[in-house]
């Protein structure tokens, strides 16, 4: 990382620390494949799901890095 790292760099490392646990496992695997990329692109996506849901604040992960905090959409009838 650069001396003086942008916000992309900053949170890719936010990232990546979250994602510890997956890399570290992702280090073991002896042969990649379709499964097996597929099977961490979906641990990785549940990780940042129950991380944000776990958030103190909605969208802190985005205000922290100076990303826009999207706002919430309303429930439409198809999502009960």
């Amino acid at each position: 990382m650069s001396v003086d790292p942008t916000r992309i760099d900053l949170l890719e490392l936010d990232i990546d620390l979250r994602l510890a646990d997956l890399w570290r496992e992702a280090s073991s695997i002896g042969e990649w494949n379709i499964e097996v990329v597929a099977a961490f692109m979906r641990a990785a996506y549940g990780k940042g799901y129950c991380d944000s849901l776990t958030e103190e604040s909605p969208g802190m992960l985005c205000a922290e890095h100076g990303y826009r905090v999207p706002e919430r959409r309303d429930p439409t009838p198809a999502d009960f």
